[in-house]
């Protein structure tokens, strides 16, 4: 099958608005944790989120496109606009038909929800914005990118919850691996700090009860609590190998393996055993063909609640035996947040930074955990470390179970 690369990324996170923001936001331990400030937080018990700060549509798009876009969309269209940018990639020079698209969301636009229920009930059906539809459905994460890029290959929204990022990073990988494209633009993107969005994940008990910046999110900590709602995109420019050489391209990483899985357990809670993330990994290291020894460090899904932690602990030990008390472990969501469905892409995108920089990042705010939490979950200070491979997991609500195995690419010239 064809080999896959990266040539281009591109980031809004809380922690930076741009893929050199977001490394340097990584490097340093900078956490983006800070006061709900897009609605009146009094009522709710959940006063604190990972917001992206002074981002405008505009600067990446017309302002009449922005006007058409709902937040979550205009994240994916300035990640992706970053990321194609970094590739180099001259739209005019390529069949179009070749570049796809898989961007997914997780929810869409609550927003657009909220604010179009509150007119119907209000004034009136009759009042409710003609557009909200095209507003609000996930699939125009994807479909406003290809609008604004020309990609006209296959176009994919996969929602999968908290494993969407992942997923459609997988599948566009496929995608290239089996002839149906040259070029796929691939990712995932979120924007649910909303009223309902805080509210629904708090009545579900998912939501980390600490209110202190510092404390909120400690992805392996003992006193973990909950995740912490986060917002951004991540988009990768994936390409097949041969094309990106042809036209010269600077290739950043390859994506050499994926595995999915399904806990066909429950709604919300990993399987206890870990089972299916085991799998999900086992199948991404088999399918990049090497042995699980090779793999030195791992990109966790660790949210910070406590099921989720402890569960993927068993995955890991489950998937790769004595040697994941060898592995490097930590979780970015330490310092930006859980995107939900922007969460796996953001966090493939900081494997292949820490890859280019022969550098591991801490997981910002770890202090103690319990006992059967006893793997180096990268406590402390991040560390100089030159690695050639690194696995990213994203376990969502549903059971969904996703693992991509990044490898550092060899030859560039």
């Amino acid at each position: 099958m064809k080999r896959v690369v990266v040539t281009g990324m591109g980031a809004v996170t809380p922690i930076g608005l741009n893929i050199e923001e977001f490394w340097e936001g990584l490097k340093n331990g900078r956490t983006g944790f800070s006061e709900i400030t897009q609605f009146d937080t009094t009522d709710f018990k959940v006063k604190v989120a990972a917001s992206v700060k002074g981002f405008e549509g505009k600067n990446y798009m017309d302002v009449k496109s922005a006007k058409r876009m709902e937040l979550f969309c205009q994240y994916a269209v300035a990640a992706a606009k970053e990321a194609l940018e970094q590739s180099g990639i001259q739209m005019d020079q390529e069949d179009p038909y070749r570049v796809g698209c898989a961007i997914g969301s997780g929810v869409g636009s609550l927003q657009a929800f909220e604010r179009e229920h509150k007119r119907m009930l209000e004034r009136g059906p009759s009042r409710i914005n003609p557009l909200l539809v095209p507003l609000m459905i996930t699939n125009m994460a994807a479909g406003n990118v290809s609008i604004q890029f020309g990609l006209k290959g296959k176009s994919l929204n996969v929602v999968t919850a908290c494993a969407t990022g992942t997923h459609s990073i997988g599948e566009a990988f496929r995608t290239i691996q089996m002839g149906d494209a040259d070029v796929m633009v691939a990712g995932g993107t979120e924007s649910a700090i909303t009223p309902i969005g805080i509210g629904g994940f708090t009545a579900l008990t998912a939501l980390s009860s600490c209110n202190d910046v510092d404390r909120c999110s400690i992805p392996f900590d003992k006193d973990r609590s909950g995740f912490v709602m986060g917002e951004g995109a991540g988009v990768v420019v994936l390409e097949e190998l041969e094309h990106a050489k042809e036209r010269g391209a600077h290739i950043l990483a390859e994506i050499a393996g994926y595995g999915a899985t399904s806990d066909a357990f429950h709604i919300t809670s990993p399987a206890e055993d870990g089972m299916g993330a085991a799998v999900a990994m086992k199948n991404a290291v088999r399918d990049a063909g090497v042995s699980p020894e090779e793999v030195e460090y791992i990109n966790a899904h660790g949210t910070s609640t406590h099921h989720n932690d402890l569960f993927e602990t068993r995955a890991i030990k489950l998937a790769f035996g004595e040697h994941a008390y060898q592995m490097k472990i930590n979780s970015t969501k330490s310092m930006i947040g859980h995107l939900l469905g922007a969460a796996g892409a953001v966090e493939v995108i900081a494997c292949i930074l820490q890859m280019q920089n022969d550098y591991i990042h801490a997981t910002v705010g770890l202090q103690e955990s319990e006992d059967e939490l006893d793997l180096d979950y990268m406590k402390g200070n991040g560390i100089n470390k030159k690695f050639n491979y690194a696995l990213t997991n994203s376990l969502g609500f549903g059971g969904h179970n996703a693992s991509l195995l990044v490898k550092k690419f060899e030859g560039q010239e």
